[in-house]
């Protein structure tokens, strides 16, 4: 049976899930069998809302090796024919399911987007804003917090807009305590001496003779080491709850991590998994936390009259694309 939508508009709980899976590149068909699939697993388990990783309808990483042309083959509008497949989906199971794809916008640019698609027919289209997969996907230009049928407002960020610590500041302000944080991430090799690395391609192959060892590599420093180090902390300095989801498995040369996970405003790691492989976690938010935790109330501390420094520009800045392949050293 489809889940109803909360009666009550100030309902102090929402059960959510998060969900990795690893997407066949260019196929959308396929990628839509298997978000119903954990669509409808979750909805069993109890969920109102499901999110789906970054780019999960058509894959990620393999299109920085694409023609402008193939992207455009690739690109649908925000209410094109995959997107009216998940509102359908939506209204049948009577959840939330939100989906990351390549938009072709009315303006004629394409979008790294994400679109949430709720049970009551409602949609909404975030784009990222640090964009850099490719020179032919621009980015959005504004932040999306909305609301939502079970009196919650929530906001979304993809993949990198959520390392930029004034993008979860600002979603916020804005009101949103939940966000939905769909990433592609983990085993990416960065430049940064200390970040991630590649998770070697071997031990995703040999994932069902030694779960074990890619399971440690997906805790190790280059999954959810790296996360650790911040993700929690966007929650905290926030008050806000994040649903993390990502992609696991083969992104073109890379291995992502997966590590889906749920937490909470407090910076706690509700719910979570590890395994090398496809999956969805549950959880139950108690938006009860979120007036007196930690972060609500620093934000109430703040002195935005000494904060111009943040809104202005100190010569340094470089459009995404040009600040995430940068090969310079950083000084400001």
């Amino acid at each position: 049976m489809p889940n109803e939508p909360l009666p009550n508009p100030r309902a102090t709980t929402l059960r959510t899930a998060t969900a990795q899976f690893e997407a066949v590149p260019d196929r959308p068909d396929l990628n839509l069998q298997t978000i119903r699939r954990l669509a409808g697993k979750a909805a069993e388990e109890g969920a109102q809302l499901v999110v789906f990783p970054e780019m999960c309808l058509i894959g990620y990483w393999h299109l920085r090796r694409q023609t402008t042309r193939r992207l455009e083959e690739l690109a649908e509008p925000a209410d094109g024919p995959s997107m009216r497949v998940v509102s359908g989906l939506a209204r049948e199971l009577g959840v939330g399911i939100g989906v990351g794809f390549l938009e072709a916008g009315s303006d004629g640019s394409l979008y790294n987007s994400y679109t949430l698609c709720l049970p009551d027919d409602t949609q909404h289209t975030h784009r990222k804003i640090h964009a850099f997969e490719h020179e032919s996907i621009d980015s959005g230009s504004r932040f999306t917090v909305f609301d939502t049928p079970w009196g919650v407002k929530m906001g979304i960020l993809i993949c990198w807009d959520n390392n930029l610590v004034e993008n979860v500041r600002a979603t916020a302000l804005l009101g949103a305590t939940v966000l939905l944080a769909p990433h592609q991430t983990g085993g990416t090799n960065s430049r940064s001496p200390r970040g991630m690395k590649p998770i070697p391609a071997a031990l995703w192959e040999n994932r069902a003779t030694d779960p074990e060892a890619i399971q440690a590599a997906f805790r190790g420093p280059h999954g959810r080491g790296w996360l650790m180090r911040w993700l929690p902390a966007r929650a905290h300095d926030n008050g806000m709850f994040i649903l993390f989801s990502n992609g696991v498995g083969k992104d073109d040369d890379e291995i992502r991590t997966g590590n889906a996970m749920i937490i909470d405003p407090y910076g706690s790691v509700i719910a979570e998994t590890w395994v090398a492989g496809e999956a969805i976690v549950t959880a139950d938010l108690d938006l009860g936390l979120v007036p007196l935790s930690t972060g609500r109330r620093w934000i109430r501390g703040r002195r935005p009259e000494l904060y111009t420094l943040l809104s202005q520009r100190q010569g340094s800045e470089l459009d995404p694309r040009a600040a995430r392949f940068s090969t310079d050293a950083v000084t400001l």
